[in-house]
């Protein structure tokens, strides 16, 4: 796909008609889209570090960040870019465009991290858990797994989410079992110690257990949420557990327990 590029006749197109058709013919139109040969996310890479290179970090360089923002070089990635290039290119040079590049990338420091956490796991993160969300501190993220037989949903908390406390009712049965699969969160029931959670660890819930889960401050956390059956099953929506709680369960060094499904 041919890429559109206006910014020459824009800027110069009176002024310098003929580098302007250049610029946005042959330098975007053509040589840009050859992606049979090199991808756009290739020719956005080797463009910054010749910039980079040459100390030109001004609005062309700033242009060039965000189309290699755009084509899928993440935050992570042009750091370790620009880092590599420094040795050759010099270390002034990457002062500078780190400047430029941290302006550029800010909004995609919490889009990076939950991609590194997508990728970390099998399961989806699925949607923004908008009909539960006045039961969150933080934003969650919920994917159903499986409606037949049994509900069971992949649950994702951003860092320091976590929901409110809770009670799971039933006449018979019922209850929830947790299966951790990413990340680093925490478990509590009502007058007991935290635990912290990482993935393959289970935790079983059984009805009527005051509790609350979620993630650690500074990590995302997903478990998969398995509903047990029985009768009369209802949820019961509690107080949410304070910043002071939750600050202290996250100072703690907590003990980490695996359970094992019978």
């Amino acid at each position: 796909m041919a890429v559109k590029q206006t910014a020459g006749r824009a800027s110069l197109g009176e002024f310098a008609p003929k580098f302007a058709e250049l610029n946005d013919d042959v330098l975007f139109g053509e040589v840009w889209s050859r992606e049979d040969k090199l991808s756009l996310r290739d020719r956005s890479l080797i463009t910054v570090v010749c910039l980079m290179a040459q100390g030109l970090v001004d609005s062309s360089f700033q242009y060039h960040l965000n189309t290699a923002k755009n084509n899928g070089i993440s935050r992570t990635e042009m750091a370790e870019i620009l880092t590599h290039a420094a040795f050759y290119a010099g270390w002034p040079k990457a002062w500078a465009a780190f400047n430029m590049a941290k302006e550029v990338y800010r909004d995609s420091e919490e889009t990076d991290a939950k991609a590194l956490h997508q990728n970390s796991m099998i399961f989806p993160i699925g949607d923004y858990n908008k009909e539960y969300a006045q039961y969150f501190t933080g934003n969650s993220y919920l994917a159903p797994v499986s409606d037949r037989q049994i509900s069971v949903c992949n649950v994702t908390f951003e860092p320091g989410c976590r929901n409110n406390w809770h009670i799971h009712h039933a006449d018979r049965g019922g209850g929830q079992i947790l299966i951790a699969v990413a990340g680093r969160g925490y478990y509590q029931e009502w007058g007991k110690e935290a635990r912290e959670l990482r993935p393959g660890d289970v935790v079983n819930i059984a009805a009527g257990i005051k509790h609350w889960h979620g993630a650690a401050p500074d990590a995302w956390f997903s478990h998969l949420a398995l509903e047990v059956p029985g009768d009369n099953c209802s949820n019961e929506w509690l107080e949410a557990v304070d910043d002071q709680m939750y600050e202290k369960v996250a100072g703690q060094d907590l003990e980490i327990t695996n359970e094992q499904p019978c």
